[in-house]
């Protein structure tokens, strides 16, 4: 698939009504629950010596949480204006605007100019991108310590809910898809960079898995 084409068609599903709604939601339920439950695990880590590289960072609910829990330092990469416009004004409004740090593109053509993290995290980022190799490999490069992911449970009921899901997206003439990329695969190119995992965990359709770098 064209990544451009692919590029645009998110823009248009993720756009700024998506955005609004989902940060009405944000603040007034807070993070969905596989999210709540990557935070849970990396909120026993201490943050206060620690920065963070959220990529796909959405209308920024791992930034707001990590923020309010002390946080060094943001850097959010989103390839949806809409989101990272909403991740901004997230930003404002909790109190760590000087603290983050917000940049526009598509992550793996940006990665060689975005500096490491402690922490570096994709939130439902991987189902979104075809060449996930490249995107999981690029990411990982770029944890100092710790690597969280929540990305489709790898099974034929999920696969099934994709397709129908890409079927629509096909009659509607947007040429983004959606995936669900093989467990194992992100597994061993995560391990090939020196990390354990850490935590696993299962929330509807997605999984949620946190890895430790080796020390």
């Amino acid at each position: 698939m064209d990544i451009q084409q692919h590029c645009c068609g998110l823009q248009k599903l993720f756009d700024d009504k998506q955005a609004r709604k989902d940060l009405k939601r944000l603040f007034k339920k807070g993070p969905n629950k596989p999210t709540r439950l990557l935070l849970q695990q990396l909120e026993k880590f201490n943050l206060k010596e620690m920065t963070l590289l959220d990529i796909g960072g959405g209308v920024g609910a791992i930034q707001k949480y990590l923020a309010e829990r002390g946080i060094k330092a943001i850097t959010d990469v989103d390839a949806s204006p809409a989101y990272l416009h909403a991740a901004e004004e997230t930003a404002k409004k909790s109190g760590y605007w000087e603290r983050a740090r917000f940049i526009y593109g598509n992550f793996v053509e940006k990665a060689p100019a975005i500096e490491p993290a402690d922490i570096v995290t994709l939130d439902r980022v991987l189902c979104c991108f075809p060449d996930v190799e490249s995107l999981v490999r690029y990411s990982v490069q770029k944890a100092r310590r710790l690597y969280g992911v929540i990305f489709p449970r790898d099974n034929w009921i999920v696969k099934l809910g994709v397709m129908v899901l890409n079927v629509f997206l096909m009659l509607m003439r947007n040429p983004f898809r959606t995936y669900v990329h093989s467990t194992e695969m992100v597994d061993a190119i995560v391990l090939a960079h020196g990390f354990k995992p850490a935590y696993q965990a299962y929330a509807g359709p997605w999984q949620v898995r946190l890895y430790e770098r080796h020390v």
